[in-house]
């Protein structure tokens, strides 16, 4: 695996809450602890009186649930020697399950002769429910249920359990890709624990998965150089949302429309932002697999003992960073992207958006600006206008407040000094949220606020949206393009999503994951985006994905890296980076 300037591995560590007990993966692992404990009661039962009965039915089912869970195959003698009865009484038992739909056979052969075994929807369902009851029959005669879960369970948490998200089911008929599934994506903590996750993905789909990461920059590079062979290296690429425009006018990615049935992905249930982000010309390119926005995180702890309230706007930001910001303690007030070129093109085109200014010249419509028609060209840049000025100034300002090695802040860089204690606030991707709540040594693991960009003068409250998108490659193999959409549908259903954040993602792009009650007890941080959501707020139009977006952000992030550095004013920026960008914008029209 080739992970360029990404980081040397993802955060994976559950986080904890306020009394030190352990959360995350609470499916999976509280079904593998019931496992163990049904387990060691039914052989207890069974051999515990000289007379006794094995229920073959009950001793199968564990078996198929902790062979699902941690991946591994389940054949039709395996399953008949865990029954703990004669072999012919174990097949006639497990054809009893077949029949009653709580076992999944899939071939493993192109003839269908030989068959895997999995539970069924049905199975896992039933399963969960019987160990929640197991569990609440135990709290309720030996002790040990807390004052929170007798609340949860009486007014609404058991309800509301029984709309959790299940664990992943195995794909009823195996992909046959020669060579296995090969997967192109960012190096990122999500993709990380996609590849953490390998082996029982592998499991799920029935085909090995290979899977290349790259860094950002370089991974633009390597989806345009595979466009350019005569047939693709992978199945699957993952695209960052401005880059649909360009992928999708270059010919890079199939409109997924042409593989699938589109309502299979369910696109009610991502967030609207994400999903409309996918589009281009009115066709999804891809299946949104993070919706990660960008907030400000602040320290709640830090802003309570100073008396001072959540900061929602530019002024207040900075009124904040003034407070905090003491360098002879080795505290700064603030970090963001500031480092030249992409990121803080980036971050420059987010921060216009809070003063209400997109870079282009879009329409304004009722809670943003209009992306529709993006494909008809002809749009203007506009860093020469009074919201990108406003944006330019308020960057030099914020310099005041920062680190000393601010320059050279990018995505990991701005995070890592305020998981450490030593900001009080940052600007950062909700995918990078892990890296201080999933490690309780950081004083900001369970103190921070998250909070959508803060309004600028004439601006709005405004969480713009990134993260990443999944396609197929247009020079695919026709062969390959049925499997190939597969396993996009199930890396991007809700229980796939549900599996990343619980061993380490914070990126969720479905309302079915951010209002799982399970996940919703990780971190404030559901909750907040769940809000932002519902007020609109999640945008995707401060960075329009138009096929120059990639030139216009490297562009921004040059010319005002010379501004941040005393080198221009920020007029003499804006105009140039207003030159530069109006000849790029002509020259591909």
């Amino acid at each position: 695996m080739d992970i360029s300037n990404a980081p040397t591995s993802a955060p994976g560590a559950p986080p904890q809450d306020a009394d030190g007990a352990a959360q995350g993966a609470r499916t999976r692992a509280d079904l593998l602890h019931m496992l163990a404990f049904i387990e060691s009661l039914t052989t207890e039962l069974d051999t515990g009186l000289s007379l006794g009965a094995t229920n073959p039915f009950l001793n199968m089912a564990a078996h198929l649930m902790r062979q699902h869970l941690e991946g591994k195959p389940v054949t039709p003698s395996s399953l008949a020697a865990a029954a703990g009865v004669p072999y012919a009484t174990a097949v006639r038992r497990v054809n009893d399950m077949i029949a009653a739909g709580l076992i999944d056979q899939r071939p493993k052969t192109r003839t269908g002769k030989s068959f895997s075994l999995h539970p069924s929807a049905r199975l896992i369902d039933d399963w969960t429910q019987m160990s929640d009851r197991v569990r609440r029959l135990g709290e309720r005669s030996f002790g040990g249920t807390s004052d929170r879960d007798t609340r949860d369970y009486y007014f609404g948490g058991s309800y509301m359990a029984g709309h959790s998200i299940q664990p992943p089911r195995v794909l009823h008929d195996p992909l046959t890709l020669p060579g296995g599934l090969r997967i192109l994506v960012h190096g990122d903590p999500t993709f990380m624990v996609m590849d953490n996750l390998k082996r029982q993905f592998e499991q799920l789909i029935g085909c090995k998965i290979s899977q290349r990461a790259f860094s950002i920059d370089r991974l633009h590079d390597e989806a345009l150089r595979n466009a350019e062979r005569r047939t693709s290296l992978y199945d699957i690429i993952a695209v960052d949302l401005p880059w649909i425009g360009e992928f999708a006018e270059k010919g890079v990615l199939l409109p997924l429309d042409e593989v699938l049935d589109t309502d299979r992905l369910d696109p009610g249930d991502f967030h609207p932002a994400g999903w409309n982000a996918t589009h281009w010309r009115g066709r999804p390119y891809g299946v949104p697999s993070q919706t990660t926005p960008e907030l400000l995180f602040y320290r709640r702890d830090l802003f309570a003992e100073a008396g001072m309230e959540p900061p929602t706007t530019t002024d207040a930001v900075l009124s904040a960073a003034r407070e905090f910001h003491d360098p002879t303690a080795g505290r700064y007030g603030i970090a963001w992207n500031a480092a030249r070129g992409t990121a803080l093109g980036h971050q420059f085109m987010m921060i216009m958006a809070a003063f209400g200014q997109p870079v282009l010249d879009l329409p304004a419509i009722a809670g943003g600006f209009d992306t529709r028609h993006l494909h008809e060209g002809g749009h203007r840049p506009m860093l020469d206008s009074p919201g990108a000025l406003q944006a330019a100034e308020y960057l030099m300002e914020l310099m005041k407040y920062s680190p000393p090695d601010i320059l050279s802040m990018s995505w990991y860089e701005r995070v890592r000094p305020y998981a450490a204690g030593k900001t009080a606030m940052a600007y950062g991707y909700t995918l990078l949220v892990p890296y201080f709540e999933a490690d309780p040594n950081s004083p900001a693991a369970a103190t921070t606020g998250y909070l959508p960009h803060p309004a600028g003068p004439g601006g709005a409250a405004v969480a713009p949206v990134g993260g990443y998108a999944m396609g197929i490659p247009a020079n695919l193999p026709p062969d390959r393009r049925a499997d190939a959409a597969e396993a996009l549908i199930a890396f991007t259903a809700p229980e796939a999503q549900k599996l990343y954040v619980q061993n380490g993602s914070r990126t969720w792009p479905r309302y079915s994951v951010g209002a799982d009650p399970e996940l919703r007890r990780l971190s404030q941080l559901f909750d907040a985006v769940d809000q932002m959501s519902w007020r609109d707020e999640l945008q995707f139009w401060p960075r329009p994905p138009v096929p120059q977006i990639g030139r216009l952000i490297q562009i921004c992030g040059h010319e005002l890296h010379d501004m941040l550095r005393g080198i221009t004013t920020p007029e003499q920026a804006l105009r140039a980076a207003q030159a530069a960008c109006e000849n790029l914008m002509k020259s591909d029209e």
